[in-house]
């Protein structure tokens, strides 16, 4: 006898047995607190270590170097009886048939790895670093005898009767690790001593339906490539960020207010077979040469279905494993931040994927989801719609949001579908929509949560972007939330985006009776701060590419998709193009094929040729012109010189920076030439040529165009002083008072 430990078992008293209760609960996986009787405790006559090791034939304790014998008692579980009334550190020593002994730490022998404050945060919805206590981490505990590492894993299923970690590491048995709740949280917890970073693994939620499903880890940070299903184990801290420059100097800035031309990116598409790290070493010379500031990237997210384009998500907190590790994407960030490239990825909240093994009746009852169908399913999209009113599912959003920046320094998430989250009847007919309290179609639910991920994210990291894909009027979307706005930087300007379109889209000959559409988006040009997009949207599902849209042949199509962006890169806004618009690709975008590069060699390449220099050169351009940007959120950046003359399809308008600088954008919309336009200007003097899209550079039609043209004492539409201008038929100028 040492310390109160025999080396030979105990006769077993009654009160070293399971009743008979619980014994069966633990074995059909549905018992809410599997600590209570495995691992050690304190019986009336000294202590118990009790363990469940699935197909162990002979089983010891390991306790001050002695090796006590456990008593197997039926259904793979152990018993060891103890005199001695005090805890010991302990170890398994277990033999498995034909295999060497194997030395383990008792899973059921550790405290909580959640804190009572961590429950108490999340059951008020406000655990801002969730992905820290919730998922899978690394975890480490000191012992007397010695160091154990290994993975806490932590899941909400308030509803489930019975939870377990299933992996690679049991087989995939549910009986070998279940879980323990944590008071009424909802939260269900168990510390695995040897799980490393690399493991596979699922939860087994014994739904309040009576259905046992394997369900991915809602936080997992990593997954295995789809259509696989499986968490992986991950330690995202391994990566050593080299951007700390752009990370200390983001705080100071403001994008709002600096130029902003971003390349939209479907990663699976750009080329086909790229990861993450080709993408590093391909792309970003690319955008750095294009003179982009920014690139969006369609959602990373895991998501089940490619064809989604990464819309429908399955794993909010990991990167897609079809393009590489969450390493990978991290060294992708890094590298565009090292070229002076801001990093902006399409974030997902408004619904979600209805897959048994994802988030969809998580614990058996509409968990992630609202309850009523009514609200809770958007049927349009086959998807479920989360329940933005309970705290839980709110607070896993907004930790999300913060999760993306903090661990992946984003500099800015695009929220997608803000509208379908908005409206209650948002693509639902009479009958199959509730609303709110007050009778109402909005969803006040959804407003305070856009609220909060807006205010969250700015206080906790200033300088970073949110921006609205917003459809409709909705006011105050990127209003201060002090102010009962939404709180996003910027909103999409939709409304922009279809009426430019739509004019372009028109044979010069018909434009004069369409004239306001392409004047009517200066009536609220400065009601929100928007960003101009041709996004991914606009160039798919039959719409055609911009260059399809275009009316004539080749060289008509060209000088149109030219007229276009110099319209663009002069109106009030951020720029938004997605890829292959750069050249005026001639092809639809489609996911399973690369950017159409080909277009760059063909027979009339010399006109695509010609539309990416001309982007290089106004993004460039731009960038240096504080004219261009530096006043896109007030009618002070913007004064009308022609807007009315839609016999002539003319454009004219001056750019004022903040610094008092004006640049003049005179547009030629209609088929013939304007050899001789007069336009009154604001300033006596000499106003330079900067920008010509007709220029052969472009491979336009090189019309002579003067240097630089000066104004005369010939007073004109209400100016003092006018001069003369040369338009070019389907052209842009641009022009720099010096």
């Amino acid at each position: 006898m040492t310390s109160g430990y025999d080396d030979t078992p105990a006769q077993l008293e009654p009160a070293h047995h399971i009743p008979d209760e619980d014994r069966r609960r633990l074995l059909e996986c549905k018992h809410h607190a599997p600590h209570d009787f495995y691992g050690w405790h304190a019986t009336s006559k000294g202590s118990v270590i009790r363990a469940r090791l699935l197909g162990a034939t002979h089983v010891e304790v390991l306790i001050h170097n002695q090796g006590l014998p456990m008593t197997p008692i039926g259904d793979d579980i152990w018993v060891l009886p103890l005199e001695d009334e005090l805890a010991p550190d302990y170890r398994f020593q277990v033999t498995y048939p034909d295999a060497a002994p194997v030395i383990i730490a008792d899973p059921y022998h550790f405290l909580p790895t959640l804190s009572s404050f961590d429950l108490h945060l999340i059951g008020e919805g406000r655990h801002e670093r969730l992905w820290e206590v919730l998922g899978a981490n690394q975890h480490t505990y000191n012992t007397s005898m010695g160091e154990v590492q290994g993975t806490s894993f932590a899941l909400w299923a308030p509803n489930a009767q019975g939870v377990a970690v299933i992996g690679e590491f049991c087989n995939w048995n549910p009986n070998q690790y279940p879980m323990r709740t944590l008071g009424s949280t909802g939260i269900w917890e168990i510390f695995i001593p040897g799980i490393k970073p690399g493991a596979e693994y699922k939860f087994t939620v014994q739904g309040a339906d009576g259905r046992a499903v394997d369900k991915a880890d809602p936080m997992a940070k990593q997954t295995k490539t789809p259509p696989e299903t499986v968490s992986v184990v991950a330690d995202i801290d391994e990566y050593a960020w080299t951007d700390h420059e752009w990370m200390a100097a983001r705080p100071g800035n403001d994008a709002t207010n600096t130029p902003m031309s971003v390349y939209e990116v479907h990663i699976g598409s750009w080329r086909v077979g790229y990861g993450y790290r080709e993408l590093a070493r391909e792309l970003v010379p690319y955008l750095v040469d294009n003179g982009y500031t920014h690139v969006e990237f369609l959602p990373v997210a895991e998501h089940p279905f490619g064809g989604s384009w990464g819309y429908q998500v399955s794993g909010y907190y990991s990167p897609t494993a079809r393009w590489g590790s969450p390493e990978d994407f991290k060294y992708l960030v890094d590298k565009l931040h090292g070229a002076g490239i801001g990093v902006i990825v399409d974030w997902v909240p408004a619904h979600f994927p209805k897959d048994e093994w994802a988030l969809a009746r998580f614990d058996g009852t509409p968990l992630y989801e609202h309850p009523d169908w009514r609200r809770g399913e958007q049927k349009d999209w086959g998807t479920y719609v989360f329940d933005f009113g309970r705290n839980e599912v709110r607070n896993f959003l907004v930790a999300n949001a913060l999760y993306w920046f903090e661990e992946y320094h984003l500099d800015g998430i695009r929220v997608d579908a803000v509208a379908s989250m908005l409206y209650l009847d948002y693509s639902r007919n009479p009958g199959e929509w509730l609303p709110n309290q007050f009778g109402g179609r909005e969803n006040l639910d959804a407003v305070q949560f856009l609220q909060e991920v807006n205010g969250t994210v700015h206080r906790t990291h200033p300088g970073v972007l949110t921006i609205a894909e917003e459809s409709t009027a909705w006011p105050g979307v990127t209003a201060q939330t002090s102010a009962d706005g939404l709180g996003f930087s910027l909103k999409w300007n939709m409304g922009w985006m279809n009426d430019t379109l739509e004019y372009f889209s028109l044979d010069p000959i018909h434009r004069s009776y369409h004239h306001h559409e392409i004047t009517f988006s200066l009536v609220y040009a400065f009601s929100e701060r928007y960003v101009l997009p041709f996004s991914h949207d606009e160039v798919v599902h039959g719409k055609g590419s911009l260059w399809e849209r275009m009316p004539g042949d080749a060289w008509k199509k060209a000088a149109g998709v030219r007229n276009l962006f110099a319209y663009m890169f002069s109106h009030p806004g951020k720029q938004l193009m997605f890829m292959g618009c750069e050249f005026g690709q001639t092809t639809e975008w489609a996911e399973a094929g690369s950017v159409n590069w080909d277009d760059l060699e063909g027979w009339d390449s010399e006109y695509h040729h010609g539309i990416r220099t001309l982007v290089r050169d106004l993004n460039h351009l731009y960038r240096d012109t504080p004219a261009l940007y530096s006043q896109d959120n007030t009618p002070m950046g913007f004064q009308w010189i022609k807007g009315d003359d839609s016999q002539h399809n003319i454009l004219a308008y001056i750019r004022w920076g903040a610094d008092g600088t004006p640049v003049l954008a005179v547009i030629n919309l209609s088929g013939a030439s304007q050899p001789d336009y007069r336009l009154g200007l604001p300033r006596a003097g000499e106003w330079e040529l900067i920008l010509n899209t007709d220029d052969a550079r472009y491979s336009g039609a090189g019309n002579p165009l003067a240097d630089a043209v000066s104004t005369s004492p010939q007073p004109w539409d209400s100016f003092e002083q006018s001069a003369s201008f040369h338009m070019p038929a389907m052209s842009a100028q641009f022009y720099r008072f010096r």
